[in-house]
């Protein structure tokens, strides 16, 4: 008798840099974009447990936005939710406020290491009471970021790119250069972690290798 096919992935994320990943990785994901309230989220856990580790809270945060999606997904599918912080100095930040924030961030970065969490979510086929399972895990990379000039964070500010993304940087776009090292997962860094996705695949028993498809890149 021969296997059924594997699972489609479906990622809970409206990040080019996450559907890239998978992409290069040779999974072709179904993309759902979902509107989750961090804030709320998150208020509503720290309340509850104000000591929640960062790893714990980026991976509260996928685990929202895995279930915010799964309603709408296909019923055998897996969908993916993902978030990423940086900790810095013991604060956890998210995407800045606006520019003013964005490059006051940046400044107490430079020439500084950080962590980057990423938290990942994976929720699998729906049980009978219409639930699905689910399972999580972070990564955390170490990033050394360069000592910057005033007139590159400028620039970098205005540029757009930090607004929009956890730490106020990116890895693999205008902000590269400004990354000097990192100790971990650089798949992390981007906002997906393929070695966690591996490892909660299976835990479906699912091989990632099964999820490869014929993908023009």
């Amino acid at each position: 008798m021969s296997r059924p096919a594997p699972p489609r992935l479906v990622l809970a994320s409206a990040s080019p840099a996450r559907r890239a990943t998978l992409l290069a990785a040779g999974i072709e994901p179904l993309v759902q974009i979902v509107d989750v309230d961090e804030t709320a989220v998150l208020a509503a856990a720290l309340a509850a447990e104000p000591n929640l580790s960062p790893a714990a809270q980026v991976t509260l945060l996928a685990r929202a936005k895995a279930e915010a999606a799964a309603p709408s997904a296909p019923p055998d599918a897996l969908v993916l939710g993902c978030d990423s912080m940086l900790e810095l100095d013991g604060e956890v930040l998210g995407k800045p406020r606006d520019a003013a924030d964005a490059a006051r961030r940046i400044r107490q970065q430079s020439g500084r290491s950080a962590v980057l969490h990423t938290g990942h979510w994976l929720a699998g086929a729906a049980a009978r009471d219409g639930r699905r399972v689910g399972e999580g895990s972070a990564s955390s990379t170490v990033v050394r970021f360069a000592e910057l000039e005033d007139a590159e964070i400028t620039a970098y500010v205005a540029s757009g790119e930090p607004l929009g993304v956890a730490g106020a940087f990116t890895i693999d776009g205008l902000g590269g250069p400004f990354v000097e090292g990192i100790v971990g997962d650089h798949h992390g860094v981007v906002g997906l972690s393929l070695p966690t996705l591996r490892h909660l695949l299976a835990r479906f028993g699912v091989a990632v290798h099964e999820l490869w498809r014929a993908v023009p890149l």
